[in-house]
């Protein structure tokens, strides 16, 4: 576990010295963490990851260069991402163990400590957009279930299907995981399409499903507001309305311009929740600790108690971090001073 975050912290001091210079705006974005190796995934799987992950970035880039909000970032990026089905969140979400997609998403705001959050939505198209409607347009922080969603529909929020969300990966990866596990299999989703004649086209990519596909954002505008989203499908196979860290702002979402940094998470959800682990990055970087070495530290602390993922962290000059004890991470960065640059393995 040490070893790999010292990789990570070798792949990231190898960055141009730009990289490490303060930037005017800065983004971050991450696509889940987990048993990522090389080997696992064909050339072009690797190129398709990395593909999207600069789409996002150029995304994000764009609204930041224009002036545009550290918030807008955040969301304007999230919303690529979950409509991408290569990761857990919005179309590429991950079922539970009754046959269900239901997406948690947060999001906070730097310079205000506003923040909102969602659990458990199953036809909200962005999630993230739930979250930051919540913020914005509620007194609350953290809405759940049916009254999350009729808030987002009573805010104008574009509703789907739940089929939307359907895909024949994470559907075969679900059948395989609860028939290893011995549970019942539920039946076919109501609206999915007919399953695939050949058994060997049921699942393209060869993954290892156990990866945390979560995706995340953090950011640092022109007016110097930092800001951090996360938006996941959650754990497949879930059962009794697990939540996990995603939507619980000091766990796996935070960010706060007077302590310094924006935080999203990406992880084993339980472990991320007991070690407080957005906050407690930020709390490291209040203290004088810079970005890089409050990350490793965060995360060699969720080690030490059996759980394992990954952080990205922006600070407030602008300079990204990058953190896990995984194989891999899908990653990225860019900035007013840096051009963009994606990882997916660790040692990169």
């Amino acid at each position: 576990m040490k070893s790999l975050l010292v990789v990570a912290a070798l792949a990231l001091s190898a960055l141009p010295a730009a990289a490490q210079e303060r930037a005017e705006w800065s983004l971050a974005i991450h696509g889940g963490a987990g048993v990522i190796e090389r080997g696992q995934l064909s050339p072009e799987q690797d190129a398709a990851y990395r593909a999207a992950l600069d789409q996002a970035l150029d995304v994000g880039a764009e609204i930041l260069a224009n002036g545009g909000s550290s918030l807008d970032a955040v969301e304007a990026v999230i919303h690529v991402l979950e409509d991408d089905p290569l990761f857990n969140a919005g179309r590429g979400a991950v079922f539970t163990a009754d046959g269900r997609i239901e997406h948690d998403a947060a999001i906070m705001d730097g310079p205000t400590l506003r923040a909102g959050a969602v659990a458990g939505l199953t036809r909200t198209r962005h999630p993230i957009s739930a979250a930051r409607t919540v913020m914005e347009k509620s007194p609350h922080v953290f809405l759940i279930g049916a009254g999350a969603e009729t808030f987002a529909r009573d805010q104008g929020l574009e509703e789907v299907d739940p089929s939307y969300f359907f895909t024949e990966r994470r559907w075969q990866g679900l059948v395989r995981q609860l028939e290893r596990e011995g549970r019942p299999v539920p039946p076919r989703p109501e609206g999915a399409p007919p399953p695939p004649e050949a058994s060997a086209a049921l699942v393209a990519p060869p993954l290892d499903e156990r990866k945390f596909g979560t995706v995340g954002v953090v950011a640092l505008d022109r007016q110097g507001r930092l800001a951090a989203g996360t938006s996941t499908g959650g754990m497949s196979g879930k059962r009794w309305g697990r939540v996990g860290d995603v939507p619980v702002i000091g766990a796996g979402t935070y960010a706060s311009n007077a302590e310094g940094c924006a935080v999203s998470a990406t992880g084993s959800g339980e472990y991320f929740i007991r070690a407080t682990v957005a906050r407690d990055i930020c709390h490291r970087t209040s203290a004088g600790a810079g970005v890089q070495a409050a990350a490793e530290a965060e995360i060699a602390d969720v080690g030490s108690i059996g759980g394992d993922g990954g952080v990205i962290v922006m600070g407030s000059d602008g300079t990204p971090a990058f953190a896990m004890n995984t194989s891999g991470m899908y990653r990225g960065r860019v900035s007013a001073t840096s051009p963009a640059w994606v990882a997916i393995y660790a040692d990169e």
